[in-house]
């Protein structure tokens, strides 16, 4: 098993390589000597990794954001993008299709390990749609909730059955049109839950349950003080449902308001937080079945705000570290909470033209979870949520890809390891100047090798049709680089330094 020293020295090349060299008059005596010597020591111990071993989760080095699948790998524009887990561990979204549809009928895609593939037929609405939410059933079945163009403007929600997208209960069943329509379901059954702003009942919050045979209301239609805007619903671990919403009649502050059986009553105080509350996102910390809420501050028309975290304590709603911990705009805020109960936040981040950022709170501060603007171009309609093995994922609608859809995951650039069957390749000469060796035993057929950086990033790819391939990696800066070959037999990979 490799030794904990030696992990320190590979991560010390790593953060020589990430932070630059040491500046004065020693500086070149410094870091040619500091150069020779880890490396001397990473050429001492080879790095042939087994599947057996998992060294290389230790270090926040080796995690980086990386796409699931192609990037953009809807067929058209994606709107108001969802994104859920199956209890197989399959990411799932949900969008509104502009390839189906003037505006976009409901499409939903799932990975399948290789490809994005539909789930059902593309386009499956009976018009176009908004505010698409997608969840899962205890029982593992897809729905899907939206505003129906194709009933009137109200909610709809459908299920798949295996085959179809099948519609529960009536299509539109909503009193008027139904926005910012949010799908939860209660975790004691498989009764579905939809909140919506209800242009039936004067903008108001309304939710409604399919009961098995229709929909029916949950308490009294319309029941917040004025309009509901983004609106949010999400249970708590004792299955009572909770909505939170930006009140109209009061200077658009966040409410949370929970129904108790027969009504539904606030949460702490009415509008808690400060006016010009929007994007209100409601989740609830599995570590101690607390209500939290993120929001954003909007000072004004056409201007974005910085985000707000705060829970509640039982008796009041405080701020989770700094209020508006962002220094600029933000749009689109999502929360929720690893296993662990570290509460996470992604949101369009306008200190770096609008891409996605994501970030936690360590206990005392807000920090970025891998880079900050890790997206290739903007990122509208965020959506956040933790995988079934515990891993942080964003689905977005993707600028840098004509706006279509593209999941990101933050994992170990070593994507892909435990497929490993004990056989390693060989690096050589390692370390290198301008060329290295790349040998197995174990190539049968064409294979693909692609080499990263320690930020996960690609930075060279070749085919290995023989036993061994000379790569020139003259064009490389200086650094620690993996190598990932993918054959027949697996995943093979391995390690080397670039002098």
């Amino acid at each position: 098993m490799i030794s904990a020293f030696f992990l320190l020295l590979v991560e010390f090349c790593g953060i020589l390589e990430l932070y630059g060299p040491i500046q004065g008059s020693h500086a070149s005596f410094y870091n040619n000597r500091m150069k020779k010597l880890f490396c001397i020591l990473l050429f001492v111990f080879p790095v042939v990794v087994f599947a057996q071993q998992h060294w290389y989760r230790y270090s926040p080095m080796d995690y980086a954001w990386k796409d699931v699948g192609n990037a953009g790998f809807s067929s058209a524009e994606a709107d108001y993008i969802s994104l859920a887990f199956s209890s197989y561990g399959e990411p799932y979204v949900a969008y509104s299709d502009l390839g189906n549809y003037n505006q976009g009928g409901a499409t939903v895609m799932m990975f399948n390990g290789t490809e994005w593939v539909n789930v059902g037929n593309a386009g499956f609405s009976a018009g176009e749609v908004w505010y698409t939410s997608l969840a899962f059933s205890p029982s593992g079945q897809p729905y899907v909730a939206y505003e129906d163009g194709g009933n009137s403007f109200k909610a709809t929600v459908m299920r798949f059955n295996g085959t179809n997208w099948v519609n529960v209960g009536n299509a539109g069943f909503s009193a008027g049109e139904a926005a910012w329509t949010s799908l939860a379901f209660s975790p004691a059954d498989e009764q579905p839950y939809v909140a919506f702003e209800d242009y039936g009942n004067s903008l108001k919050a309304t939710v409604m349950k399919f009961n098995g045979t229709n929909w029916v209301i949950v308490g009294n239609a319309g029941f917040s003080a004025g309009s509901a805007r983004e609106t949010c619903l999400a249970f708590s671990q004792t299955s009572e449902p909770y909505v939170a919403y930006s009140d109209g009649s009061n200077s658009s502050k966040a409410f949370v308001k929970k129904f108790d059986g027969t009504n539904w009553v606030n949460i702490g105080n009415a509008g808690f937080s400060g006016p010009n509350a929007y994007s209100p996102s409601l989740a609830f910390n599995p570590s101690d079945g607390q209500p939290y809420l993120a929001y954003l501050y909007i000072p004004g028309p056409l201007t974005f705000g910085p985000p707000t975290v705060m829970k509640f304590d039982g008796t009041n709603w405080v701020d989770v570290g700094n209020i508006q911990f962002t220094s600029l705009w933000s749009e689109y805020i999502k929360l929720a909470f690893d296993p662990a109960g570290e509460p996470f936040v992604a949101f369009c981040d306008d200190n770096i033209l609008f891409k996605g950022t994501v970030m936690k709170f360590d206990g005392t501060n807000w920090v970025d979870v891998g880079t900050a603007g890790f997206t290739a171009g903007m990122a509208n309609y965020i959506s956040l949520t933790f995988s079934t093995s515990g891993q942080a994922c964003v689905a977005y609608s993707d600028g840098g890809v004509s706006w279509e859809a593209t999941v990101m995951k933050y994992d170990s650039v070593y994507d892909g390891i435990n497929e490993l069957q004990g056989s390693g390749i060989k690096l050589y000469p390692n370390p290198a100047t301008d060329k290295i060796t790349v040998e197995t035993s174990a190539t049968h057929g064409q294979s693909q090798l692609s080499i990263m950086n320690l930020n996960g990033q690609e930075v060279l790819t070749s085919q290995l049709t023989k036993k061994n391939i000379i790569i020139d990696i003259s064009g490389l800066s200086c650094g620690v680089y993996v190598v990932k070959l993918i054959g027949s037999k697996g995943i093979q990979m391995g390690k080397f330094v670039k002098e």
